[in-house]
């Protein structure tokens, strides 16, 4: 596979990372999605907030090397645990 797409959560604090994680872990699946955006557009620092955390569909050596190992390394529909970069800390879902 060479792209996918994926949108994401970036905070400041590991802890809120955590604490926003926990959130979807107990989401219903069907929800997942609809709750991930919501909590994008709250939560994240990143302008992709506007759009729900979408980042669209990107190719490998366009993001961070952190980033970019765990959104290839997920499934469909799944999140990502907590991912550092240089930018912060990132929930990643991989939405195709």
């Amino acid at each position: 596979m060479s792209k996918v797409k994926a949108s994401h959560i970036l905070v400041e604090k590991h802890s809120k990372a955590e604490e926003i994680l926990n959130q979807l872990k107990s989401a219903n699946p069907k929800q997942l999605p609809n709750l991930f955006a919501k909590l994008a557009r709250e939560k994240s620092t990143c302008p992709s907030k506007k759009r729900g955390g979408n980042l669209g569909e990107f190719g490998r050596g366009k993001m961070a090397k952190e980033f970019e190992r765990a959104a290839f390394a997920l499934e469909k529909g799944k999140i990502s645990g907590v991912v550092k970069t240089q930018f912060g800390y990132h929930l990643i879902l991989r939405t195709g």
